[in-house]
């Protein structure tokens, strides 16, 4: 096989030119027809957080502090919002398009799984609205196909120069949203996988260490500056918090036994908000993304940070939220770790429900319904007047209200292939290049649902990736489930045509073909 074969698979092959062709034709034909109705991006609380944090050109910040770098290097090129908004799509795009090519590579699909897939990677309006945010989730997931695609070709055909990029690739995805924490041990599936020898594996599982280990460092060093303690986020202590008090109301915790004098007071403040609410408290919380914790004012944690906390600007409301973050971290943890079964019961369980039908939230509604930007914004795009305008900002609620739908219906596809081919024994039937990204693209699908249950909120916007890989191998398994289905049969019926036996052996044949 030539260096180029894959390009000469893209360019060579008369039905891939016209995928290629109609692929970049629907790119521009619908990004221009995009930005005529929404001329400017989409910005919520976490776009002014990142804004600030590249402006202030911060090392840490609430959110992984990747995205705003990305920001401070893209506003040394440009001011323009049409060209950050234009280069998330097309970066978004062509990853899916190098995604789609290296899946037909080394799969061959169907011809309707090929034209199912294509549609869904380059005509769906998702990757539009997700592309327009001013926040890390586009820049986000085109990290990860690409990230996942090398990993494809890692197990396929391994090169030295794929160990750099998969490092280099994990590393970015590290540093721009705390999903990728999962990243790591998905990698070493696929490395266990590939066919290479045993120190290309050893090498491209350690890689990624390389780059990861001083940026956690040096991102512990700035909130150590910042706060007088290392940490590497500023948002975990928020989320084991905000996990812990989901169950609060159900145990009897001994506050005598909490770590310290402030996770002490955080529990009374705990005790004191609970009585207050009534029988039906537990429903009204469940209507939240599982976050309603940090979102409310007048909860334990909102009330902890202003009593201890004085800030007059973004710089010090960051400091403060990272402050006051060491402090939940130490409470969050220890009741989690003090009383697991009701962790599982009154917030895992709820959590799952979130994670199976994801809220669109601020997909709902353009610019949180605004129709003005926060100053932030207005500096760094240079902006004449806060105004910002849209077709409609609420269209894009019933345009994307079906894909919470899809979500769970490509979950319940591949779980259900996963059963079918682990119980049935499956893999005897389908190649064994396919059995190892099925066995790739589950591991990164449990993975992710184990990390979305357990710890962190779940919306639909953290979905749209693992929603690509769900898509993807739900098409392929069906795929290939039809092409063995039929080879069977076909096998079946040629060798009772041929064979010259009794009506007895001739059944017994077929169900020893169909084991």
């Amino acid at each position: 096989m030539t260096k180029y074969a894959f390009l000469d698979f893209v360019l060579k092959n008369r039905i891939n030119r016209i995928f290629l062709t109609i692929s970049v034709f629907a790119m521009l034909s619908l990004f221009i027809v995009f930005k005529l109705l929404y001329p400017y991006p989409d910005f919520f609380s976490d776009s002014y957080s990142y804004i600030y944090a590249a402006s202030a050109h911060l090392g840490v910040s609430q959110w992984p502090i990747g995205y705003s770098k990305f920001l401070a290097i893209f506003h040394l090129i440009t001011h323009s919002d049409l060209a950050l908004v234009a280069f998330q799509y097309f970066f978004l795009e062509l990853s899916l398009l190098f995604f789609f090519f290296s899946i037909l590579y080394f799969f061959s699909p169907s011809q309707m799984i090929k034209r199912l897939l294509f549609i869904f990677l380059f005509f769906n309006p998702i990757f539009l609205y997700l592309s327009n945010y001013v926040n890390s989730d586009p820049l986000f997931a085109a990290l990860s196909v690409l990230w996942f695609t090398q990993l494809l070709w890692i197990i396929h055909r391994p090169a030295l120069y794929h160990l750099f990029i998969q490092a280099m690739l994990l590393f970015i995805c590290f540093t721009v949203r705390n999903n990728a924490y999962i990243y790591p041990f998905v990698s070493v599936v696929a490395f266990l996988l590939a066919k290479a020898k045993p120190w290309f594996k050893w090498v491209g599982i350690l890689m990624p260490i390389l780059f990861i280990v001083p940026f956690i460092v040096n991102t512990m060093n700035a909130a150590k500056k910042m706060t007088g303690t290392s940490q590497f986020s500023f948002f975990t202590g928020w989320q084991l918090a905000n996990n812990s008090l989901y169950m609060r109301n159900h145990i009897n915790v001994d506050s005598n036994l909490l770590p310290t004098s402030e996770a002490r007071e955080i529990d009374r403040y705990a005790v004191a908000f609970f009585k207050k609410q009534d029988h039906n408290f537990d429903e009204y919380i469940g209507d939240f993304d599982g976050n309603f914790f940090i979102k409310y004012d007048y909860a334990p944690l909102k009330r902890f940070l202003r009593h201890h906390y004085n800030y007059r600007d973004r710089y010090g409301s960051i400091v403060a939220w990272g402050k006051a973050s060491a402090v939940f971290d130490e409470y969050g943890s220890w009741v989690i770790r003090h009383y697991p079964i009701s962790y599982f019961r009154y917030f895992m369980l709820l959590n799952l429900r979130n994670y199976l039908f994801p809220k669109l939230e601020k997909l709902e509604v353009y610019n949180l319904g605004e129709s003005s930007v926060e100053i932030e914004a207005q500096e760094w795009f240079d902006y004449q007047t806060p105004s910002v305008s849209a077709v409609s900002f609420t269209a894009q609620k019933a345009i994307l209200n079906i894909f919470p739908f899809l979500f769970l219906l490509a979950n319940s596809l591949c779980l259900c292939g996963l059963i079918w081919w682990v119980i049935r024994g499956e893999y005897h039937f389908l190649t064994v290049n396919f059995n190892r990204v099925f066995i790739l693209s589950m591991s990164l699908i449990l993975l992710n649902i184990l990390f979305s249950i357990c710890a962190t909120v779940n919306v639909f916007r953290y979905q749209v990736f693992p929603l690509v890989v769900l898509v993807t191998s739900s098409l392929l398994f069906a795929g290939f489930m039809d092409t063995e289905g039929e080879r069977r049969i076909s096998g079946i019926k040629s060798h009772n045509l041929n064979k010259k036996s009794s009506p007895e052996g001739d059944v017994l044949f077929g169900l020893k073909e169909l084991k």
